[in-house]
């Protein structure tokens, strides 16, 4: 008997051990051959005289990470995406190419361009740090406006947060490394090169769960230079989006030597509950003003004590069973009808529900949340911007009251921030919406237009023309020429990012895709998209859902009947694809498997 526990114990503690366990990230030489075998197995592939043909939709792209302007004629720009490479237009936006298509990453973390000589930078591996922020293969460089690139190391770098140029030395650039996203490792970090990227130097290194995340130069002189370092970990089951690492450094010397700026003293929040940092830099009268933006995990202070007449979820969460059933029953339904329970739900069912123990008060509070829904409803303090005139010696909230709805409990995925050059006082602050301030962000102003997609990563602001602001988000790039009253969208590049597609037995077929934030879409196998949409703006694509949807599966022998799968709430199932599904079971997996049985449909 002891010896069957022993054994039992034993492979116990080895499974546990192992499943918990992570698998190391491939080393970078590694996926650089595979790409090169890739290269040489597509040149002899029967598969090459196949032309892939788009079939849309056309009414959106894809996350979009980075834009780089040209100053001197802003109708020609470049476009970098989370996963569809880096694009070019030199019409405003109308019309956009691929410049980035045979390399070895698609993924994009920033991108930097010198627009006199014609040099771009392409740092790869996005730094949003999603479950959907895949890693890069380094640095890659091109002399000739994207028709030809060299690959200019940092293999291990991974996701890279900030390239910085020198402004009249093209072979000297800093660049903000964050490194491994689901494994430590040492290369992570501030990099300089003075030779054009054939060697680098780190000059700032904090710990191996520690990078940096941004990086600037101060307007008025290119070698005092600014940094953000960023503690973050992410595991297949588990998430920490800020640690001690996070900070700000300041370098005097070109960045061969940092400072921390972000100490107790300096008024900047310091601990393990400081995540993600975006800087910004401008002049006023003369003198140079620093901006953070700061998402801040600590809990939001406590509020006055609530009185007793309202019933709160906070409350339900710590009250007892017989304290329940002693509270009056118009306190308990005005909490039914204020959170919209089912009217079968009433003051009476649920005390006997309670008092029978088939359920209990904290139940009630369950039955509301999901995990997307406590993605918004969060106790942090969430995104905060402080501001210095002293060069970073000291530090101080711009705003009295919270930035509410900006960075929710994933401000991992934002926390950036925009200032003009020459007039630091206007501000703009990217997060869930874009928001502006011109009072030196004491007030604030949500531009987020009604065709403005939610979830901002990228905003240029023109120098030479105030107002002329453009942004790119979850759905991609949004131009506006009166400071966010009216914004236009260029959404043709084909670079939608689906999680997975499924096909029913239609003739022709259809094509069911699940979007990164963008919900469900469905159309014909033979339908020809357009690359600039249509006159009437309908298509043959139709939106089935609108939440974003990591897998669609058909039901069998039937075409009216599919299930989307949302990357943290619901299954979902719909009798009518173009139709909104509803809730049939909640998860909390990322793209978990489904299987969708044959027979009697769940949702029938």
């Amino acid at each position: 008997m002891l010896k069957h526990s022993c054994l039992l114990l034993f492979f116990a503690l080895f499974f546990s051990r192992n499943l918990l366990s992570q698998p190391a990230a491939t080393p970078a030489k590694t996926r650089l051959e595979g790409f090169e075998l890739r290269k040489n197995l597509q040149k002899g592939t029967f598969f090459a005289a196949i032309q892939p043909e788009n079939i849309g939709p056309s009414v959106f792209s894809c996350r979009v990470t980075d834009v780089d302007v040209n100053p001197a004629d802003p109708t020609r720009f470049y476009t970098a995406y989370a996963s569809g490479g880096l694009w070019y237009t030199e019409s405003n936006g109308t019309r956009f190419e691929p410049v980035f298509d045979h390399e070895a990453s698609m993924t994009i973390g920033d991108i930097a361009v010198d627009w006199e000589k014609n040099i771009i930078w392409v740092g790869t591996g996005e730094v949003n740090s999603s479950r959907s922020s895949y890693a890069g293969t380094g640095m890659y460089r091109s002399a000739d406006g994207g028709k030809s690139w060299e690959w200019r190391g940092l293999p291990e770098s991974h996701h890279i947060g900030r390239i910085l140029l020198h402004p009249t030395d093209t072979n000297t650039l800093w660049v903000a490394v964050l490194g491994h996203l689901y494994s430590k490792n040492a290369d992570r970090g501030i990099y300089k090169t003075t030779d054009a990227g054939k060697t680098w130097s780190k000059t700032l290194y904090i710990n191996d769960n520690t990078g940096a995340v941004d990086l600037i130069a101060d307007p008025s002189d290119p070698n005092t230079l600014y940094a953000a370092t960023w503690e973050r970990s992410r595991r297949a089951w588990e998430f920490i989006g800020a640690g001690e690492g996070s900070g700000i450094w300041k370098s005097t010397d070109g960045g061969v030597t940092w400072l921390k700026m972000s100490t107790p003293e300096s008024g900047f929040p310091t601990g393990d509950k400081i995540g993600r940092i975006g800087l910004a830099a401008g002049l006023k009268n003369g003198k140079t003003v620093l901006y953070a933006s700061l998402d801040n995990q600590n809990p939001k202070p406590k509020k006055e004590e609530e009185t007793d007449d309202v019933l709160t979820k906070d409350r339900l969460r710590a009250i007892s069973k017989e304290e329940f059933l002693k509270l009056p029953e118009e306190k308990i339904a005005g909490f039914l009808k204020q959170n919209g329970f089912p009217e079968k739900y009433n003051v009476k069912k649920v005390r006997e529900l309670v008092e029978k123990d088939k359920i209990k008060p904290l139940s009630l509070v369950e039955y509301l949340e999901d995990a997307n829904n406590n993605l918004f409803e969060t106790n942090y303090i969430g995104a905060e911007v402080y501001r210095s005139e002293d060069g970073g010696l000291s530090w101080k909230r711009t705003h009295e009251g919270p930035l509410e709805q900006m960075f929710f409990t994933y401000g991992y995925y934002f926390s950036n921030i925009r200032c003009m050059q020459d007039d630091a006082d206007r501000v703009y602050l990217i997060g869930f919406y874009i928001i502006k301030s011109d009072d030196g962000g004491k007030s604030w102003k949500n531009i987020n237009g009604q065709n403005v997609h939610v979830d901002h990563h990228a905003l240029w602001l023109n120098p030479n023309h105030p107002g002329h602001l453009v942004n790119g988000n979850d759905g991609g790039i949004n131009i506006s020429w009166d400071n966010g009253a009216s914004w236009m969208k260029c959404n043709n590049p084909p670079v939608g990012q689906f999680y997975a597609i499924a096909v029913d037995e239609d003739e022709p077929y259809n094509v069911y895709g699940g979007a990164q934030d963008n919900g469900v879409w469905v159309g014909p196998s033979d339908y020809k998209a357009p690359s600039n949409g249509t006159k009437t703006g309908n298509t043959r694509i139709k939106n089935c859902s609108a939440a974003m949807a990591c897998r669609c599966r058909l039901i069998p022998a039937t075409t009216t009947r599919y299930t989307r799968g949302t990357s943290l709430a619901f299954i979902s199932g719909s009798t009518n694809a173009p139709a909104p599904g509803r809730p049939l079971h909640p998860n909390t997996n990322w793209g978990n498997a489904r299987f969708v049985s044959t027979g009697k449909p769940p949702f029938s």
